[in-house]
This record gives C-alpha cells, structure tokens and sequence, in this order.
C-alpha cells in the first residue's frame, strides 16, 4: 500500500472580481504518494497551477485543509512555512529564477547554506554532486547568462534538490525550453523519479505528461478523474500516448 505524502480535504480557493467570488478550486480531495509521479492536467484556466501552489503553501487557500506530517499547511504562519519550503519541499518553475550574478555552483549551494544540519563544506560538496548528476559540472563556475536554458534548467532542478526534499514540485518545468533541452530535463526527472523521489508537476504539454505515473484531471475546480501509468518506458510511448490522449479525449480535454 502506498503511504501518503500529502493530502487535501475539501480544498477551495476564490478570489474578489467585480464585486463578486471567482472559484478557481471547490472541495478537493486528494492524496499525494511517495514514490509516485503525479501530474496535474486540465483546459487552460482550470486552476492547475492554483493548486500546486496550495498544496505547497506557496499560496492560502480560500477553505479546506492540506496535511503534511499530521500538519495542516493552511494553518501554519509564515516562518513555518518558509522552514517546510526550505526543508520538505523543493520547487523548480518554467522560469528559473536563477541569480544571475552568482555562478551555477553557488545558485544550487547557496538554499544549502541555510540548512543548519550541515557544514558549508558538505553543502558544497553535495551541490558538486548535484551538478554532476545533472551533467553540468563541468560548467560549474560558469553565470546563468553563460549558459543554455536547458543547462540553466538542470542548475534549477539540483538547487531544488540540495536539501534532499520528499517532495519535488514542478510548474511547466519544461515550457521555456526547445525540444531536445525539453527532453533532457524530463528525462532527468523520469530518472530522479525511479530512483524515488516523489514529484508533483503541472505539465506544459503532453509530452511533458508521458512521464507520469498518476495523473489527476481538474475541470470546473475539482478532480474529476485519475490515470494510472506503468513507470516510463522510452519503447512504449506511443502506446503509451495513444492511451494517454483516448483518455484525455473521455475528459473532454
């Protein structure tokens, strides 16, 4: 049985439009599982990106609850949630948001230092790591402005990884990039994910979504339904496509 990471019960969010209430999500229920792969999909406006951003504490929701650890997100103030981001969580967006006056070693070093459970000798070493792994050591002391945007992409994905987060958010982590930058970085979350870090990610397209292991449809505010994938198989994807759009067809997509 899958343990749960993260759940929301009865999860809204509203926000004031000309004197009145634009519902964006209405009483969600959903499980996050560790290990999985989860993707959000839905029509453009749907509320995907609201909804990660609740989940994740990054944005209040209107009603409901989202549990971490027994915890209720909504509920916790400000340097509570700055220490969950910065401990539990990591966070990689279709912009990198990359410093760009430091080098790709001290953008991916630098959330390390804030972690007090470590020496600044092992933050740099563990970002050297990172680097490595991302296959851009190489250009470790190299500025964002040096590099390509799917470099600077992998750079964002190791500082979102530097203090070893349960979970990894994604908001079209791919949706500035080219296709062959596009396939790089998804093949190193595929990657990432095997080896079992769980990841909850809206996707820029389908592409993008051919990696999930679960992937939930939003329409009108709520979760209207659920698909279960095998885990990725390079071999297998145009089945794996096929399946993917006949079901998106079923969602009205």
């Amino acid at each position: 049985m899958k343990k749960t990471i993260l759940e929301a019960r009865a999860l809204s969010k509203s926000f004031a439009h000309n004197g009145g209430q634009v519902h964006i999500l209405t009483g969600v229920d959903l499980d996050i599982y560790e290990g999985d792969f989860t993707v959000i999909m839905g029509a453009s406006g749907s509320g995907k990106s609201t909804m990660l951003y609740a989940l994740s504490g990054m944005d209040k929701a209107t009603a409901g609850r989202v549990m971490y650890e027994g915890k209720d997100i909504a509920a916790m103030n400000e340097k509570q949630l700055a220490a969950l981001r910065h401990n539990d969580f990591g966070f990689v967006f279709q912009q990198m948001h990359l410093v760009s006056n430091l080098t790709l070693h001290e953008n991916v070093a630098v959330p390390g230092f804030l972690n007090k459970g470590k020496t600044t000798a092992e933050v740099r070493q563990r970002a050297q790591e990172l680097l490595k792994r991302m296959g851009i050591d190489h250009i470790s002391t190299h500025l964002p402005s040096q590099v390509s945007g799917g470099e600077q992409q992998r750079c964002a994905v190791a500082r979102a990884l530097i203090n070893e987060p349960r979970l990894l958010f994604a908001d079209e982590p791919t949706g500035a990039l080219n296709r062959r930058n596009t396939t790089e970085v998804l093949d190193l979350m595929t990657d990432l994910n095997r080896e079992g870090q769980s990841i909850l990610m809206v996707p820029h397209d389908i592409r993008a979504a051919l990696r999930a292991t679960r992937i939930l449809y939003l329409s009108d505010g709520k979760v209207i339904g659920e698909l279960t994938l095998p885990p990725y198989d390079r071999n297998e994807e145009k089945s794996r496509e096929t399946q993917l759009n006949a079901w998106l067809g079923s969602m009205e997509w």
